[in-house]
């Protein structure tokens, strides 16, 4: 059994009720309007968001793999998600050595993670690399008091402001940011006074 952290979303453990769950699923569906080809997703976790876009998306995409660090979360993707689509595989976000070892991609999608890297250019370097050009990038984080300061959260390292997060996308030729509250997503210039909890981006190389 995968072990529960309060952070980790596993929806065999969860109602459907849950807003966590639902918020998590979510960002999942809407970056399936967007992939295409080959995809990656980056700091999959329990395996459940990559094997939405396997099934939802199956006959516009290639693959779709799924990389964690934590080898018991890869062992439990592997038999809960299986589809002949998916590959799930164990790998640091932050390891310079994963671009050579997984090539590029089409579509790359990581889900509230940069929250938890403390090597946030390495991490934001090998997606870079890993993304081929014209590829687009769907990343996720909750807002919080900034850079470098106590946001309450154990498993996290920081929660960026809003303006540090759109300020980390400006190698892409285009960034496009949207706000999410529960399920629900906006552009950012419907919900900017609403004070929506997390960011969400999506980048053209």
């Amino acid at each position: 059994m995968l072990e529960d952290t309060g952070e980790r979303v596993i929806p065999e453990n969860m109602k459907i009720t849950n807003g966590l769950l639902m918020e998590h699923v979510a960002r999942y569906h809407f970056a399936a309007e967007y992939v295409t080809g080959r995809v990656l997703d980056f700091a999959s976790g329990s395996g459940y968001g990559a094997h939405i876009i396997a099934k939802s998306c199956k006959h516009k995409i290639d693959e779709v793999i799924g990389v964690d660090k934590d080898k018991e979360a890869v062992r439990y993707a592997r038999g809960i998600y299986y589809h002949p689509l998916t590959t799930f595989r164990e790998g640091d976000v932050t390891d310079p050595g994963l671009p050579g070892e997984l090539g590029q991609f089409d579509v790359i999608l990581s889900f509230e993670t940069i929250e938890h890297i403390t090597e946030e250019g390495q991490f934001l370097s090998n997606i870079y690399r890993m993304l081929k050009p014209g590829g687009i990038l769907i990343l996720s984080t909750p807002f919080g008091e900034g850079r470098g300061k106590p946001c309450g959260q154990p498993y996290h390292v920081h929660q960026l402001k809003v303006e540090e997060f759109k300020g980390l996308f400006s190698a892409y030729r285009e960034a496009d940011f949207y706000y999410q509250k529960g399920v629900l997503i906006q552009p950012a210039a419907a919900a900017e006074d609403k004070n929506f909890p997390l960011g969400i981006v999506v980048c053209k190389k």
